[in-house]
């Protein structure tokens, strides 16, 4: 997907702004069926974080990393004056924003008052932006075109397409563009990132993991497990695979793994969690349900580490003490 380089600085934040409001319009659309239930918590995900990640994290970068202290520099005030509105409107759809994205994953359970808030702030959200962006677009960046020299303007370019760049590779405005279109369509698309993996990819991560992995179908079946042929806490071998996961278990566990597996499927239950301990090591079970984009359960992953060395650590070491 071929994408234009812009020559102009207000051009490049115009084309972002264009971006962000095909975004805006899908959240809206999404919260004017919230009542209904005409409403794709997949696409209010989708627009959210594309307003976070991009409209705050990209955008609003290179306006506050950039284009805001040259404006400062060439005597537009922050202070009592345009550039201190601008920051306070970023702060306001941030804090917005941040706390939508809590609550997308409960939206289903919400109760009438809690559904009525979330779209008050949504809504909220949509206009303080929708404000924001005429004000950039009509009176901000016509102030600074006018005290911008031309140099610096050409170093804005420069600026933005390094965020560009640090933030999402060289093919980061053809990205931005594809986020927008896939959660626009109504086709139900899921994009999903494991598709970029490859079968050797995906089984040297899951290899990779410094944790033994087991995944439960939905059938309460043994699929799969990592670390085959090597070490584990729980020895294990290729027999178990194909076996039911109460076949796997000590009787007197298998009513408590039987609670666990039902809760996930019922869904009262997000999670269970144990640890023992194994001479001078402490072991760490914990299980978590598996659900496809839908909500279908899948069934259980297990996931077993060795934690006594995280229990052991004192102080901080930080990434580059290594």
């Amino acid at each position: 997907m071929e994408m234009v380089q812009f020559e102009k600085w207000d051009t490049y934040l115009v084309h972002e702004h264009e971006l962000i409001e095909r975004a805006m319009a899908v959240l809206n659309q999404n919260l004017e069926g919230l009542e209904s239930g005409k409403y794709d918590p997949t696409q209010i995900t989708r627009a959210l974080d594309f307003l976070l990640e991009f409209g705050d994290k990209v955008h609003n970068k290179k306006e506050e990393d950039h284009l805001f202290p040259l404006m400062q520099e060439h005597g537009i005030p922050v202070e009592g004056g345009p550039l201190g509105v601008m920051l306070m409107e970023h702060e306001a759809e941030r804090e917005l924003l941040g706390r939508m994205m809590l609550e997308v994953p409960r939206l289903a359970d919400l109760g009438a008052a809690e559904l009525a808030k979330f779209k008050q702030e949504g809504m909220e959200y949509l206009r303080i932006r929708a404000d924001h962006i005429w004000k950039e677009n009509d009176v901000l960046y016509n102030m600074g075109r006018q005290i911008i020299p031309p140099e610096a303007a050409a170093g804005l370019i420069v600026s933005f397409n390094a965020i560009d760049l640090a933030s999402y590779g060289e093919k980061a405005k053809a990205n931005f563009l594809k986020m927008v279109e896939e959660m626009e369509s109504t086709g139900g698309i899921r994009t999903r990132l494991v598709e970029n993996l490859n079968t050797e990819q995906l089984h040297g991560i899951l290899e990779a993991l410094p944790f033994e992995v087991t995944f439960v179908d939905a059938e309460d079946t043994v699929a799969y497990f990592n670390k085959l042929d090597k070490p584990k806490v729980f020895a294990r071998t290729r027999s178990v695979v194909g076996r039911k996961v109460q076949k796997c278990h000590p009787k007197k566990s298998v009513d408590t793994v039987e609670q666990i597996v039902e809760g996930f499927k019922n869904k009262t239950h997000d999670k269970a969690e144990f640890w023992i301990n194994m001479g001078d090591e402490t072991i760490m079970i914990r299980y978590f349900p598996v659900y496809d984009d839908d909500g279908k359960y899948l069934g259980v992953c297990e996931v077993t580490q060795e934690v006594g060395w995280i229990r052991r650590l004192e102080g901080e070491q930080r990434l580059l003490d290594w």
